[in-house]
């Protein structure tokens, strides 16, 4: 069963990303969105159910902010297409278009009672725990929605909230069996872990150079921007304390913790008079541009900076790529600061020699090489499981024990996997390392209580993934998907 859990965690993820769109309980900030030309204002159909422009932004921008946050602040909008984040909500959406098709059969509505309440109970929109329309209609104003088109995408996702508790079914006691007597299953084994640390490579100055001819194309400079830069300082201005009360009664949503709850205003405060001296020094800097554009002011200084430098932000960088050269952009905030840019020139890439690729090849070349030793040892190592010298305990999936040298995380990913193998003789990567195994011998634990209550939980929620997914199977073969843009 664990390892049918382990098969399947793609749908479980699918059903992950499908709640993530939902607007319930959760906050929103406005980073991230993408434009696509679009049939009517929509990016994609499904059966009969349109996907919007404004619908994808708002799940991206959602997706952003979850992503942003488990990143601790160094998320941006590179780092967001390397994982491939429209993709993810494009997904997610027409998974959740799939369900509406199938509320739309059922007859599945929402009231204006119902969608007034989930409006009006959502903490994001409260002022001392009342409903505060002001808040509501600046949220909507800072997101750049209109009512209606919020109202609407909220109205889908309680409609699929509703259509899902009909589906809901509990796993019934066979199945937490099951489960159970998986999660009860202990081995015994002999073992050993291999780290890089203990694998010597010497540099080969010749396999080195092959490995930089087999990888040129991967060996680049970056590209070069010579910009002429000013800044309009923002930290300078006055600001009463009134001011930026009634700029964070406005924004208070903006200022949250992980869990989505709010920041009280002083200890917010610091970032609402940054925030509010940045909006209300943008007329200054537009005042500076203007200067700069007739000649009444030059740039402050010249810089080269390769592509992506933080010294600009990303979305700064993105107009920088597309600017023409000679010509002043709008000033935009970076910091605490506005940045009127001027491109002068760009150098582009080009493949690095040898000697400006050295460092880098061989760093990646000794990486690679330790990775092979490491494999060839534990190779040899499976074929004469003899000469494991370790020994563990008794050992389940459902308990913690040591097996040194790994830490508790790796020995838990060791045991995930483990327990999902078939091999009695075997080895397994946890990060850079492998541990070798050989199950000597295998019991049937005792069941624990309240491990057994935890199971039975894991089985409703496998049993209902494993439903859902049966049902977007049927759903894809009944409701086809036009899409209207290219890129996802």
């Amino acid at each position: 069963m664990i390892a049918w859990m382990q098969k399947h965690n793609k749908y479980l993820v699918i059903t992950i990303w499908i709640a993530t769109i939902a607007f319930i309980g959760a906050g929103f900030v406005g980073w991230g969105s993408y434009q696509y030309g679009s049939k009517a204002g929509s990016i994609a159909k499904v059966g009969s159910v349109k996907i919007s422009q404004e619908k994808f932004n708002f799940a991206y921008q959602n997706l952003y902010r979850r992503m942003a946050e488990q990143f601790g602040g160094n998320f941006d909008e590179a780092k967001a297409k390397e994982l491939q984040l429209p993709r993810r909500a494009y997904q997610a959406l027409v998974a959740q278009a799939y369900l509406l098709n199938l509320a739309d059969e059922y007859g599945i509505v929402v009231s204006e009672e119902e969608l007034a309440l989930a409006i009006a109970s959502n903490p994001m929109f409260h002022n001392n725990g009342r409903f505060d329309k002001t808040i509501y209609q600046t949220f909507l104003q800072n997101r750049r929605l209109k009512a209606k088109t919020f109202e609407a995408i909220l109205r889908d996702d309680l409609r699929v909230e509703k259509l899902m508790k009909m589906l809901d079914q509990d796993a019934v006691p066979f199945e937490v069996e099951v489960v159970t007597g998986a999660f009860s299953v202990e081995d015994k084994i002999r073992y050993e872990v291999i780290t890089p640390d203990e694998i010597r490579v010497a540099e080969d100055p010749q396999a080195i150079r092959s490995y930089w001819e087999a990888h040129k194309g991967e060996y680049m400079t970056p590209r070069k921007y010579t910009l002429s830069l000013y800044w309009t300082d923002t930290g300078d201005l006055n600001v009463s304390e009134d001011e930026l009360k009634e700029f964070y009664q406005k924004n208070s949503f903006n200022y949250t913790d992980a869990q989505g709850k709010e920041f009280g205003f002083e200890k917010a405060r610091p970032l609402v008079e940054q925030d509010y001296k940045i909006k209300k020094g943008k007329k200054v800097a537009l005042l500076d541009y203007i200067a700069l554009k007739k000649g009444k002011k030059s740039p402050a200084k010249q810089m080269e900076l390769n592509e992506g430098d933080p010294t600009l932000s990303p979305e700064l960088w993105e107009q920088v790529h597309t600017a023409e050269q000679g010509v002043f952009l709008k000033p935009k905030p970076v910091g605490s600061r506005y940045v009127t840019v001027r491109v002068e020139k760009v150098t582009e890439p080009r493949e690095m020699s040898f000697e400006e690729a050295k460092a880098a090849a061989t760093s990646a070349w000794l990486k690679e090489a330790k990775a092979q030793a490491i494999k060839a040892k534990a190779e040899a190592l499976t074929k004469a499981p003899e000469k494991l010298t370790k020994v563990s305990d008794y050992l389940k999936v459902s308990e913690l024990k040591p097996l040194p040298p790994l830490n508790s995380v790796e020995t838990l990913q060791f045991l995930q996997k483990l327990f999902t193998s078939n091999e009695k003789v075997g080895m397994i990567s946890i990060n850079k390392k492998i541990v070798v195994y050989a199950i000597e011998d295998q019991k049937l634990g005792e069941g624990d209580q309240n491990v057994t209550k935890t199971i039975a939980s894991t089985a409703t929620k496998v049993k209902q993934s494993e439903l859902s997914q049966r049902l977007l199977e049927s759903l894809a073969q009944k409701y086809p998907v036009q899409a209207f843009v290219k890129g996802f």
